[in-house]
């Protein structure tokens, strides 16, 4: 049996097609805004600092001198997750930057493990988002054996301590900085470096400790 379309059916039928985009309209403009406004709040509560000249956003900042340092979880170049505790009693000196596969990175990476010889009761960490295999091959073939070096591929480190960028090309990457901590797990030096391709104050760092 044909059933016959009315003319009211039909503009039923339409108006039921309309209403429906409009939820699905309105529901993705919805969606997008708290994307934005999420977007908007972390720049806003982090810090500006620039890549090439160019202004880039961190999540946060850093955490202040004189305040506990955070406990974080972190993946060693043996796939081992390390702690806070793992370095407790000691100084601890965490250069934190973007990919060691970058010359200012590698440099102070470089530069570190050179001063790590020379320090009493110092660990020096050295954080990044690259994966532990990388880093594990930098130091081979590099012959760093003087600091440790952490990967933050799986953990949230970059997201607690205010450090990772949210947007530009190293978007989700880590930026640079420098983190000193005494032996009574306090805050005593820290550095956001302001351009990205600029080396840390490795001085700065080194007294926090001596």
């Amino acid at each position: 049996m044909t059933r016959k379309i009315t003319c009211s059916n039909l503009l039923t039928f339409l108006f039921l097609i309309l209403a429906g985009s409009l939820i699905v309209l309105g529901c993705t403009s919805t969606e997008t805004e708290k994307l934005n406004n999420k977007t908007d709040m972390e720049t806003t509560n982090g810090t500006t600092i620039t890549l090439g000249g160019n202004p880039v956003h961190t999540i946060g900042k850093l955490p202040e001198v004189g305040t506990e340092v955070k406990d974080f979880t972190l993946t060693g170049v043996d796939l081992n997750e390390m702690t806070l505790a793992d370095y407790k009693g000691k100084y601890i000196v965490m250069n934190i930057f973007p990919s060691v596969n970058t010359g200012v990175c590698s440099k102070s990476v470089r530069k570190f493990n050179e001063e790590a010889s020379k320090l009493d009761n110092t660990t020096i960490l050295c954080i990044s988002k690259d994966l532990p295999f990388a880093q594990k091959e930098f130091c081979g073939a590099e012959g760093i054996e003087n600091v440790v070096m952490l990967s933050d591929f799986r953990n949230d480190f970059g997201k607690n301590y205010g450090v990772q960028i949210v947007d530009g090309p190293m978007k989700g990457l880590l930026s640079r900085a420098v983190i000193v901590v005494n032996p009574e797990g306090k805050i005593v030096y820290e550095e956001q470096v302001p351009e990205i391709g600029q080396e840390p104050d490795y001085a700065g760092a080194i007294n926090a400790v001596r």
